[in-house]
């Protein structure tokens, strides 16, 4: 997908679900151009790097161990810490290379989900993560009250042509449900504004039992912090929450993420869903999103699109809040 801006985008961002970053071992990971490595250390930190070792290139990401809360190089034993300083050198052990750092990027794990921080000059964190439990005050819960959302509730899309803020772009389309999900009633978008960093929207079911047209059955509350991702919660059928993700892997293609936390049956403790619960999640509300993914994969960025009446104005400010990721030019 060509677009008119950078993929190196400003932000937080998804790279992938706790369970899959194994205490002691290096995980290979590409995103924003760079290879990178992740690597839980001995303690159970997470850590996120720059990939190749400093000394003669090796990938830390295949075949480097775990020592400490180092990472040591598979090439020669070069040990890296998690500030990216060289730590050791096993046939130079008192005189490590002060004069080489590895780029660190901050990591983030929240409810069993993998953030990091990415800024294309490596400035610190502009804003903080939200929570996803926390983000809607208005709806109080506690997260021990939610079936865990991976493995059985995550979905993953891997290099696909899709740019963020074409999904963010999603937001403001409620005309679109009809269409591409097939939906029974047109929802509305009954508000929207620019907080920060953070594009919310609220978007309404019509009642189809009601002859009452401002009358919905369903409430959807989103938040998009930056372009990285949108929290999501629902209010008036099963007030699930969820994450919807896109993560730019270089300057063509995304990796996408997708999770649910949902509400557990009356009386159950564990974090597995029961399996009725699950096929029922993965039919009614994990294919959805792949449906938009259907249309982003063939579709063609307009930069001065004819838009409608009613649309005209929240898509001109979702593009003008857009701007504010974008540090460096499309082609840096």
């Amino acid at each position: 997908m060509k677009v008119p801006f950078t993929w190196k985008v400003t932000g937080w961002f998804v790279i992938g679900w706790s369970a899959e970053f194994l205490t002691g071992e290096t995980r290979a990971l590409r995103y924003f151009g760079a290879d990178l490595v992740a690597w839980r250390d001995e303690s159970g930190e997470l850590h996120l790097m720059e990939a190749h070792c400093k000394h003669l290139g090796a990938h830390l990401g295949h075949g480097g161990k775990i020592v400490g809360d180092c990472v040591e190089c598979p090439f020669h034993g070069w040990r890296w810490g998690p500030d990216g300083t060289n730590r050791f050198i096993p046939y130079q052990p008192d005189r490590p290379n002060r004069g080489v750092r590895l780029r660190v990027y901050p990591v983030r794990e929240q409810h069993g989900v993998v953030f990091m921080w990415h800024q294309p000059h490596g400035a610190a964190p502009q804003w903080e993560l939200p929570d996803i439990f926390d983000k809607f005050p208005q709806f109080p819960t506690d997260p021990d009250r939610y079936y865990r959302p991976f493995p059985e509730f995550s979905r993953f899309a891997e290099n696909e042509p899709v740019h963020p803020q074409i999904v963010a772009e999603n937001g403001p389309d409620s005309a679109h449900f009809r269409y591409v999900h097939r939906a029974t009633v047109t929802p509305v978008c009954l508000d929207w504004k620019v907080v920060d960093n953070e594009w919310r929207f609220l978007t309404g079911w019509p009642d189809a039992r009601s002859a009452d047209p401002d009358r919905m059955a369903l409430y959807i509350h989103s938040h998009f912090s930056g372009l990285g991702f949108a929290i999501s919660v629902f209010e008036g059928a099963a007030n699930h929450r969820l994450i919807f993700a896109c993560t730019p892997v270089d300057d063509q293609v995304s990796n996408m993420f997708y999770s649910i936390w949902w509400p557990k049956e009356p009386g159950d403790t564990s974090d597995i869903p029961p399996e009725d619960v699950r096929k029922r999640v993965e039919q009614q509300y994990l294919v959805t999103v792949w449906d938009d993914l259907e249309i982003w994969r063939y579709q063609k960025y307009v930069e001065r699109p004819s838009l409608s009446k009613i649309d005209a104005k929240p898509y001109m400010a979702m593009r003008k809040w857009a701007t504010q990721f974008y540090e460096v030019g499309a082609d840096a």
